[in-house]
């Protein structure tokens, strides 16, 4: 990494972190408040609902009542019994709302004595009721009493009421300033992102710039080896076939001298042993045991002088053609070695130096064969094709690994040279204990 852009992640990435810090602070501190304010909320709605419920029982007590002494009808002291039981759980529910806010308590208390003062007056009604007092419950009912007990209700709760509204306003207020501070840290986040989008962007971009001239750069250079490479290896390949050519050239000046020198000397040999046979006595033992061993030596020498010959520039070739060169050479390795050779040869019409390739390749087959392979039997196919001409050298043989091939095996290397200088290919496929399978394709043109 450049050290400019290290520079610039060691500066930026802190910022970063910061930032998400600080966001996460406010969303905390923003959370916190929210989460108390809604549950002062709660508690504002759950004390104004109880204080409803406790007026609510309390004037259902009372027009229960009065119902009752007005029409002396018992069903009108159900709703005054059930809302007297209830009275006394809506005091325990707001007596526990109450029990962690001291002036609340104390107010609750001014109400629970005012509330006790109206039940007495409600139960004192109902037993003058029952026990046929009418003047006594009557005179109760027509004084003032009882409009004052529910007045003390009412402003008491009133207070209560008032002060749970403060509250209700103070807990939406805090919610309202955490959504703001909410907003804000929102709104800075969102800041803090598009211009780390920015900063990000404008780096890619010029990475990329970065990126593309380096790769300009490297498709130059790579152009540049590539060239080089292809003249390289086409300088090579010219070498490699100038030096076959040479090579050709030399064994075929060679095969020449051989012939013409080694040939006559050997000739004139031959000539000398006849005219010694006609001159010497043939019936001495001795003498035709010499001469006999003398002539088979020059025969020797002669047929060894032949092969040396073909096998340094094959005659047949040139003046029998690539079937019939192809058919004496297989029989000549298979009277050497003693292996069986069968041949499938088909005629073919291709340029003297292609001939020449495939010569060599079945002959340096046939040689690798007889030294490595410890075959029975092996199969020679040349098959001519409309477009091209496939030679094949198949034996039973021991076979390789064809991975271990390395560039020590002048052998297959000059054959797959020789191939591909003509335009062809060659693959040699063999496994251990599988035999081997060498395959030319040359083409036509």
């Amino acid at each position: 990494m450049r050290w400019p852009n290290f520079r610039k992640m060691a500066v930026s990435l802190p910022l970063a972190l910061l930032a998400v810090s600080v966001l996460v602070g406010i969303n905390e501190v923003g959370y916190s408040r929210s989460r108390d304010a809604v549950s002062a909320l709660t508690r504002t709605h759950t004390t104004r609902a109880a204080l409803d419920r406790l007026m609510q029982n309390t004037l259902d007590a009372e027009t229960g009542l009065r119902g009752y002494l007005l029409t002396g009808d018992e069903r009108y002291l159900e709703p005054y019994q059930k809302s007297i039981t209830t009275l006394n759980s809506n005091l325990d529910e707001l007596r526990a709302l109450f029990v962690d806010s001291p002036e609340d308590l104390a107010d609750f208390a001014q109400l629970s004595r005012q509330i006790a003062r109206k039940m007495s007056e409600l139960d004192l009604s109902l037993r003058l009721r029952r026990q046929n007092n009418d003047d006594a419950w009557k005179f109760v009912l027509s004084t003032d009493v009882g409009k004052e007990n529910m007045d003390a209700i009412r402003t008491q709760a009133s207070l209560l009421i008032e002060r749970s509204a403060q509250r209700t306003a103070h807990s939406t207020q805090d919610i309202l300033h955490s959504l703001l501070l909410s907003r804000v840290g929102i709104a800075a986040f969102a800041a803090i992102v598009l211009l780390a989008f920015y900063m990000y962007l404008h780096q890619a971009i010029t990475l990329q710039a970065v990126s593309e001239r380096e790769q300009e750069v490297l498709a130059r250079e790579r152009d540049r080896l590539e060239g080089l490479v292809r003249e390289r290896t086409a300088s090579l390949t010219e070498l490699a076939n100038h030096l076959q050519q040479v090579r050709e050239d030399e064994r075929g000046h060679l095969a020449r001298e051989l012939h013409d020198e080694l040939g006559a000397l050997l000739t004139a040999a031959k000539l000398d042993v006849a005219r010694l046979k006609s001159r010497v006595d043939v019936q001495v033992p001795e003498i035709a045991e010499r001469l006999r061993h003398l002539t088979e030596t020059l025969n020797s020498g002669i047929a060894l002088k032949r092969r040396i010959i073909e096998d340094l520039r094959p005659s047949s070739l040139f003046n029998l053609g690539l079937t019939a060169s192809l058919e004496i050479l297989t029989r000549e390795f298979a009277e050497r070695s003693g292996i069986e050779v069968e041949v499938n040869l088909e005629t073919v019409d291709l340029p003297e130096p292609v001939q020449l390739t495939v010569y060599r390749v079945v002959q340096e087959s046939l040689t690798n064969i007889g030294r490595y392979a410890e075959a029975r039997k092996v199969l020679v196919a040349v098959h001519n094709y409309p477009t091209h001409v496939s030679v094949q050298i198949r034996d039973d043989g021991n076979g390789f690994d064809t991975s271990t091939i390395n560039a020590s095996s002048h052998g297959l290397m000059g054959m797959r040279h020789r191939v591909e200088a003509a335009g062809g290919r060659l693959t040699v496929t063999s496994d251990l204990g599988e035999g081997t399978l060498v395959a030319a394709v040359l083409p036509h043109a």
